[in-house]
């Protein structure tokens, strides 16, 4: 068992192999300890996020090293029978690299039951082991679309995309069922624990598959509401996340600055954890039907409001803004800073999935980005919490010509990496380029960084400020809507203080990253028998 730095709240601990992995997470599951908050399971490790305010790392490690791992307790054994189309494109080369024909592949992969180990990747992956026990590579140039349904192959696992996605898995074939399903009372086809029975399903239909409509929620306020004339860019919904729903491959999302959010909650006298509209570089304009308080926070954004009868007037940010019936409110392009945060006495009238207003752009989860035309309710609040007006930003807003520096913390792969790239991560300026979003911010330095270990990183958890490093050597700092599970290795972490201004970093900004302590393996204490020990004879 070893134990890995993550962050400065998180753990990643490895394992030697999969039963041993789940055999920790059952235990885990059986026993909690208390001020663990997730854990993400995957191939041979487990990511460990936990409050440092309930429980101490070092008391965390020690309990985790003294947990047998010669059990494992029952998990549920639904099982589930999954019909293929073996037309998959990479077939032919599969059935190659295992040095047997294509009809035997199918029939192996058909013939004895797969378990679901854990989720990841994307809500309703399943990485299934077990079953005929395949070992094949990941493709050395992944795809940049595999359609949903889609049924693959990667190392020891077998697994289904829910949805058309990018992916280096092998094709082998495809299946009609809905992985993934919002509408269902589990959205997700596979849990951990389930065992899946592929079956042959003969030749694909001449008409193809069947299409999948994933519902989207078309309320129609019957109250106040605000009419959207131009969302900007991007606004969406975002509150603090939706945490708990791991086991179905679904991530945290939630807003990308947290501080801002509960700042603008707290000017307007919410509860500060309330749903916000996050919009990035201003462009939001609508009309507000009722009488309400909103607060702007966040980027440093104009803000004009333009009332029924045509008077005009710029309140500033972090303040309560009073409107009335038929004011219009748009906000500007940010002056510093990249996400302003727009909260509104009451709440907005939408309905949570998974028991969050966040939108999950890598996911797909949760109400859908606004566009002209919404309305949007809201609750009509006259009495309740004060307001508040000394709220304000927490940190310099950065600009697109400021080099932002933030810490990072060592891990937990920084030993796949050079010593010259170690070095590199920090003396060499990293430029955010346009491809960055709420999934990450993607990163170009002058010279990438080098891997000292070629081999194939197993799945593993990643977790919010991971910066991954993927083949090409340039860097991708991942933000809220991340993948919960990946396969490039993490050379360190931005640390958890400065995850918000991460998320106000602008395209074209440089960032310095400044590690804040050396990577070091951490090790339990020695004066406690750890669970190998005990085993020993």
């Amino acid at each position: 068992m070893r134990f890995l730095p993550a962050n400065l709240d998180t753990l990643l601990v490895e394992l030697q192999d999969l039963d041993e992995t789940l055999a920790l997470f059952d235990a885990l599951q059986a026993e909690p300890i208390a001020g663990v908050e997730e854990i993400v399971p995957a191939a041979r490790t487990l990511l460990i996020q936990y409050r440092p305010s309930a429980v101490d790392r070092q008391a965390l490690i020690d309990d985790l090293a003294r947990r047998d791992l010669s059990q494992r307790s029952a998990r549920e054994s639904r099982r589930v029978k999954i019909p293929v189309h073996y037309n998959g494109e990479d077939l032919d080369e599969v059935a190659g690299l295992l040095g047997i024909s294509r009809e035997e592949v199918v029939c192996r992969h058909t013939s004895a039951d797969y378990e679901v180990a854990f989720c990841g990747f994307a809500p309703g992956f399943g990485y299934l082991a077990g079953g005929a026990d395949f070992q094949v590579p990941r493709r050395q140039t992944p795809r940049t679309r595999i359609p949903a349904g889609a049924v693959a192959l990667a190392g020891n696992f077998s697994g289904i995309y829910p949805k058309a996605s990018p992916g280096g898995w092998q094709i082998i074939g495809v299946t009609p069922l809905q992985m993934w399903d919002l509408g269902r009372d589990e959205p997700a086809l596979l849990r951990p624990g389930y065992k899946v029975r592929f079956q042959d399903a003969g030749p694909l239909p001449a008409g193809g598959l069947p299409t999948h409509e994933q519902p989207t929620a078309g309320e129609t306020p019957t109250g106040a509401y605000l009419e959207i004339l131009s969302p900007g860019l991007q606004t969406v919904l975002q509150d603090l996340g939706r945490a708990g729903h791991t086991d179905q491959g679904v991530s945290m999302s939630g807003a990308l600055d947290r501080g801002a959010l509960r700042a603008a909650n707290r000017a307007v006298g919410n509860d500060s954890a309330c749903s916000c509209l996050e919009v990035v570089l201003g462009g939001l304009s609508f009309v507000c039907h009722g009488r309400t308080l909103i607060a702007v926070s966040g980027a440093q954004t104009p803000v004009t409001v333009t009332t029924a009868s045509g008077l005009q007037w710029q309140p500033g940010n972090y303040q309560p803004i009073e409107l009335d019936d038929g004011d219009r409110v748009s906000l500007g392009a940010p002056q510093a800073g990249l996400r302003s945060y727009l909260a509104i006495r009451g709440g907005f009238q939408v309905a949570p999935v998974l028991g969050s207003l966040s939108y999950d752009s890598l996911a797909q989860v949760g109400p859908p980005p606004l566009k002209a035309g919404d309305r949007l309710g809201f609750e009509t609040i006259s009495a309740g919490s004060s307001v508040s007006t000394s709220e304000g930003p927490a940190f310099e807003l950065p600009t697109a010509k400021d080099i932002i520096t933030l810490d990072v913390v060592m891990g937990p792969r920084s030993d796949w990496f050079t010593p010259a790239a170690i070095e590199r991560l920090s003396s060499q300026l990293w430029r955010v380029t346009p491809q960055s979003n709420r999934v990450g911010i993607r990163l170009e330095g002058e010279v990438p960084l080098e891997r000292c270990n070629p081999a194939e990183l197993p799945s593993e958890g990643t977790s919010l400020g991971a910066i991954q490093v993927p083949a090409s050597g340039q860097p991708v700092l991942f933000l809220a809507d991340h993948p919960l599970t990946g396969g490039y290795p993490v050379i360190a972490a931005v640390a958890s203080h400065h995850l918000d201004l991460a998320g106000q970093i602008p395209i074209n900004a440089q960032i310095r990253f400044n590690p804040i302590e050396a990577f070091v393996e951490l090790e339990p204490d020695a004066s406690f028998p750890t669970a190998d020990a005990k085993n020993q004879p």
